[in-house]
């Protein structure tokens, strides 16, 4: 088995609203930082994994993702998988 470390970054799809990301674009507004067009709220996930090799490791985190981490229905998911130094 070798160690895994995936970045994992859920958004949300291109259509569904996002309060949370239009209330930090006004804020920072307010806070006077001009030119921002838009912005998007999302959440990482930091997983480090054991597994038999890299494609072993990539079919895990995304299943994990279809399953927990990200709610397909409204959710975009990105896995970037290493190889750890551990």
């Amino acid at each position: 088995m070798k160690s895994f470390r995936a970045d994992i970054r859920v958004t949300l799809k291109n259509g569904v609203l996002d309060p949370q990301g239009k209330a930090i674009e006004g804020a920072l507004g307010s806070l006077g930082f001009d030119g921002v067009d838009q912005v998007r709220q999302g959440k990482t996930f930091d997983v480090t994994l054991n597994a038999k090799d890299k494609k072993a490791a990539e079919t895990a985190l995304t299943a994990m993702c279809e399953k927990l981490l990200a709610n397909t229905v409204i959710e975009d998911y990105d896995v970037t998988v290493n190889q750890s130094d551990k």
